[in-house]
């Protein structure tokens, strides 16, 4: 059975930072473009990053560029580096996972595999 399970969720003020990690189980997502969405309360899920099967390409939200870093490692991992948080940053982010999209399109995608979301709280 497939899983991405998100961790590193939790409370911080605003200007710190958190790292988010999902782990992948229950087949080999090397060759899968991995990714971050979220959902703030009362809003529509957006694009936060991706990654490509080889961690060497990236593409970021406007939003968060700069301030967020996404990446992987040779395991079924990926990784969000969340640094000078904001209170609109506030959201239950998701982990996700697709075969067949490419980076610079995975905003876009019906992607195959979803996590449940981990919460981030950003207080003012």
């Amino acid at each position: 059975q497939v899983q991405l399970v998100e961790s590193g969720g939790g409370l911080v003020q605003a200007g710190g930072s958190l790292r988010l990690s999902c782990a992948a189980s229950g087949r080999t997502f090397s060759d899968y473009t991995m990714g971050w969405f979220r959902q703030a309360p009362g809003k529509e899920r957006e694009f936060v990053a991706a990654i490509n099967w080889s961690g060497g390409s990236t593409d970021y939200a406007d939003s968060v560029r700069g301030r967020f870093t996404i990446s992987r490692d040779n395991a079924n991992n990926s990784y969000l580096q969340m640094n000078s948080l904001k209170p609109e940053d506030t959201a239950v982010y998701y982990c996700a996972a697709d075969l067949s999209t490419s980076v610079v399109l995975f905003r876009y995608a019906y992607v195959d595999y979803w996590g449940k979301g981990t919460l981030v709280t950003v207080s003012s």
